[in-house]
């Protein structure tokens, strides 16, 4: 078992989660509500990491850290190293192929939300902020988990995206998908398989809860009744 390489998943996947929370909901918000014509562009942009290869996304990802690139430049004058090749690097690459899998699913919840609550919360004179807080966000929480745990599982589970920007070092990028390619590589199938056990089970008992607590949910506040 490759404990190094478990940890470091887990950060990841908490980094990532932690990050398109707070760039996926606003988001989401905003494809929910907005009216703006093009909005189908952005979009057909969000959901771009569902139908490229992991391997076209890393690579164009790649390019765009570059040393060469406005943002790898940025980052190096900022930090003094490059980006491609750290895990900093493997977050911004984690969060752009992610991202269709936290937003979709909010983005959804939020658009189901009765509107005449909304208009309801507004004549009673609560501000935007408060409407969502207090109206849209409780009423949009099996989205919000949702999303939230299939960003866990997408991230736990990426290999192309993954080696392409990040590569195969251990302690920095190295992640347990990685792991266990370069012991089924190695032949180690005994170290292979007590890895994969353990993200079998521990995807298991992730989507499980999840039904659980979405069927609960369901029971206490019933649709279309």
């Amino acid at each position: 078992m490759d404990w190094q390489a478990l940890f470091l998943t887990l950060k990841l996947d908490l980094v990532v989660c932690v990050l398109l929370l707070l760039v996926g909901v606003p988001l989401a918000f905003w494809l929910a509500f907005s009216q703006w014509r093009w909005k189908f562009l952005i979009e057909a942009i969000v959901a771009l990491p569902l139908v490229l290869p992991p391997t076209v996304l890393g690579f164009y990802l790649l390019v765009a850290m570059g040393p060469r690139s406005f943002l790898g430049k940025t980052y190096a004058w900022a930090w003094g190293r490059g980006l491609p090749f750290t895990f900093e690097g493997l977050v911004l690459a984690s969060v752009i192929y992610s991202l269709p899998f936290m937003v979709q699913p909010l983005s959804g919840a939020f658009a189901a939300v009765d509107p005449k609550l909304i208009a309801a919360s507004s004549v009673l004179g609560a501000s935007r902020l408060r409407t969502f807080l207090r109206v849209i966000l409780p009423l949009s929480l099996a989205g919000l988990l949702t999303g939230l745990v299939l960003t866990f599982a997408h991230t736990l589970g990426e290999f192309g995206v993954v080696l392409m920007v990040g590569g195969n070092i251990p302690g920095v990028t190295r992640t347990v998908s990685i792991s266990i390619y370069d012991n089924v590589q190695a032949l180690d199938y005994a170290a292979a398989s007590s890895t994969s056990a353990v993200l079998l089970v521990a995807s298991f008992l992730i989507l499980s809860l999840v039904y659980a607590m979405n069927r609960n949910r369901s029971l206490i506040w019933p649709v279309g009744k």
